[in-house]
């Protein structure tokens, strides 16, 4: 008999909030953060203002070698393993999952480089640490004492959720009875958003920065990318019951595929990304008319949203689940968006509410129950879907059970 894993601790860092008092607050009164950076006045971008990851860590010498998008990842994981109440010894064993993306942040780190000439004297003796995607790791694992299996997926803006459901199967199997998995990742800098700009993925244009990120509307014409983190504790359900765990939801099911096809536009039919997410059912044991909420991946790019909701259509026809967009609320978040994303549907599932889809006026899709007006809403089962850059596929059931 396979066993059960639940949530028992979770952190996150996000533009809404930082805990479930102020992310919620910012969903009832539809406060986001969504602005113009200061270096391109034709973007928008949804930052997290004041923060520091010392305020975290507190003093902490290899804190240097940690990009944004490692930060994030790091303070959101000490907050997960400070809420889950357990010591370093009772994490010695644990596994370590990260979901991790590039550091693009090229200028910010090496201001000159002429003729490819970097080395110079302030030039840091482990600079490269920077830019390793395992960094994250390896400062979680050092401050929290975690020794066991591990694994730091870099599969684009699916790999903080694969990150979660790789760490869901090693427990299912046997093979760990708890582990930390999230990630983070911030592509604010100019480098980075100078990248996704080349690509033609983002926004661009002269609305309020507000109204920019508008997921599954005919006007959408790219995404608002943001940055954060998210961790949580994963435990198999009983070892959770012997230490009186708080239990926020049982993983059920997980899926992943890849396209094969196009490296930056999803694959032209959708069977692929359709067959992660039908996966993922199959293993939760599950009919599509038992999923509640879908938290769409929902970029607000053309291509996207348009294969997204046929795969929806496709997948859920007369079931009639709610399809929500967490991304037009915090934005593009990229390897740590699947992570925050669950984190958010989860506080959402604790408060009985669902947020509405922001700036969805014109649907490009009329057949999918897309939330237009946020309220009260009890639900209890849901499905992440995530999709990124190089044709991966992402997705994951979460359950809210009585009787665990």
């Amino acid at each position: 008999m396979k066993r059960r894993v639940v949530i028992t601790s979770m952190g996150i860092v996000s533009s809404l909030g930082h805990d479930r008092e102020e992310i919620i607050k910012s969903f009832k009164e539809r406060k986001v953060n969504f602005e113009r950076p200061a270096f391109d006045d034709e973007i928008v971008i949804a930052p997290i203002g004041k923060f520091k990851v010392r305020d975290y860590t507190g003093p902490f010498k290899n804190g240097r070698y940690l990009n944004r998008g490692s930060q994030f990842a790091v303070a959101s994981a000490i907050v997960a393993i400070k809420n889950s109440g357990c010591k370093n010894s009772y994490l010695a064993e644990a596994g370590l999952f990260v979901g991790a993306g590039p550091n693009l942040n090229i200028g910010g780190e090496f201001p000159e480089i002429r003729g490819g000439e970097i080395d110079r004297e302030d030039l840091q003796a482990l600079w490269i640490l920077r830019f390793l995607p395992n960094t994250a790791a390896s400062v979680i694992a050092k401050l929290s004492g975690i020794h066991g299996e591990n694994l730091t997926v870099c599969t684009a803006c699916s790999a903080s959720l694969q990150a979660i459901g790789e760490a869901f199967r090693k427990i299912k199997n046997g093979y760990l009875d708890r582990a930390l998995a999230g990630g983070g990742d911030s592509r604010l800098s100019p480098g980075g958003i100078l990248a996704y700009k080349k690509a033609n993925a983002l926004y661009t244009g002269d609305s309020e920065p507000d109204k920019a990120s508008r997921p599954f509307d005919c006007s959408r014409s790219g995404f608002v990318p943001g940055e954060g983190g998210a961790f949580f504790l994963l435990e198999e359900l009983e070892k959770a019951k012997e230490r009186g765990a708080q239990i926020y939801g049982e993983i059920c099911g997980y899926g992943s595929s890849m396209d094969a096809s196009n490296m930056t536009a999803p694959e032209g039919t959708g069977k692929w990304g359709r067959m992660a997410v039908l996966s993922a059912l199959q293993e939760a044991d599950m009919s599509p008319s038992q999923i509640d909420v879908i938290s769409t991946h929902g970029t607000g790019t053309l291509l996207n949203d348009e294969g997204e909701a046929n795969l929806i259509d496709e997948i859920y026809s007369g079931c009639n689940p709610q399809a929500i967009a967490l991304k037009s609320w915090i934005g593009h978040t990229a390897a740590a968006c699947g992570a925050m994303e669950l984190a958010l549907l989860l506080i959402c599932m604790q408060e009985n509410y669902i947020p509405e889809i922001r700036n969805l006026k014109d649907p490009c899709c009329g057949k999918i129950n897309f939330v237009r007006n946020g309220g009260t809403f009890s639900f209890g089962t849901c499905v992440i879907e995530n999709f990124g850059f190089g044709g991966q596929n992402g997705a994951l059931i979460v359950k809210q059970r009585d009787d665990v």
